[in-house]
């Protein structure tokens, strides 16, 4: 299976939504073209920054297959799966297939308490019916539900599930999953941003990042500069970034990424309810940094 597509930056794409909470078409396609412009690798469709926990199944596919025509085969498109059971799972699994999607990522199940035993049958069951690259995605601030490095372990040798997410924020359990699976080319991914370049320092092969919604040449500079062993300037782009994304928790999550793609003029509309969006003392801290980025030119 041919995983080497599976590296550098990519953004848990916005869904902009109309009044009805439905996927707008015109502003997703101007989000795609955005980001690529801005030197992205991937775009993951359905992240926890698409909101797929608002859209339904039909929803979801309609806006994967929105970002399938309008990237036209110029990234790698991967179909975020949050599904609560295994067979809503599957179900989304096949979809992103039949679509054209090149990979998938699956959350644990929210809200559900499962043991590891539950949780490798509930991965492996969703792998096993899709012949497309899988990558896991820890976050277990969100769902409550960790993977810890001995289920790794046995997930990293189900052939197809090729890599993971991890936003867990833990760089000690980020270090373990690339130290067990280094020899497997299984691939681990940052899913904190301010956590970027640390992670790579380890050998995660980039990142899901949501801050490459807004400024993708600044999340592209940390890989581009690592890769081609200029750490210090890897370090000043990881530094820069930094305390944009830090002013996202002090809102609800994850209402910031959209609120900032509208400051700077990219018109994502309202996030899905009931999230609203960020308190004005928010939106004028990241208009600050946005202007000091250049992302917003002063009158």
């Amino acid at each position: 299976m041919d995983t080497s597509f599976i590296r550098g930056v990519i953004p848990p794409i916005v869904t902009p939504v109309d009044e009805e909470e439905r996927v707008e078409e015109a502003g997703l396609r101007r989000m795609v073209d955005y980001v690529i412009a801005g030197g992205v690798h991937g775009i993951l469709a359905m992240g926890s920054n698409g909101e797929f926990f608002g859209l339904d199944y039909e929803e979801q596919k309609r806006a994967l297959a929105i970002i399938l025509d309008q990237t036209a085969g110029r990234v790698p498109v991967y179909m975020g799966i949050g599904a609560i059971t295994t067979r809503e799972g599957i179900r989304i699994a096949k979809a992103a297939e039949e679509l054209g999607a090149q990979a998938v990522t699956i959350l644990p199940p929210m809200f559900l308490t499962p043991t590891e035993e539950e949780l490798f049958h509930h991965f492996k069951a969703i792998a096993g019916a899709t012949s497309l690259p899988v990558l896991l995605y820890n976050n277990p601030d969100k769902v409550k539900n960790n993977i810890s490095v001995s289920l790794l372990q046995r997930l990293a040798e189900i052939p197809n599930i090729v890599g993971m997410k991890d936003s867990s924020g833990d760089m000690t359990l980020t270090a373990e999953y690339i130290r067990l699976t280094r020899h497997k080319n299984f691939k681990i991914f940052a899913g904190r941003d301010v956590m970027i370049l640390g992670s790579m320092a380890y050998g995660a092969v980039g990142c899901v990042a949501s801050t490459a919604n807004i400024v993708p040449e600044l999340v592209v500079e940390i890989y581009d500069k690592y890769m081609a062993g200029d750490l210090e300037g890897a370090r000043e782009a990881q530094f820069k970034l930094n305390p944009f994304r830090m002013a996202f928790n002090l809102s609800s999550f994850p209402v910031a990424t959209k609120d900032a793609c509208n400051l700077i003029g990219l018109e994502v509309g309202k996030s899905i309810k009931p999230n609203t969006g960020s308190p004005q003392a928010v939106l004028d801290k990241m208009k600050g940094i946005l202007t000091e980025l250049g992302y917003i030119k002063q009158p």
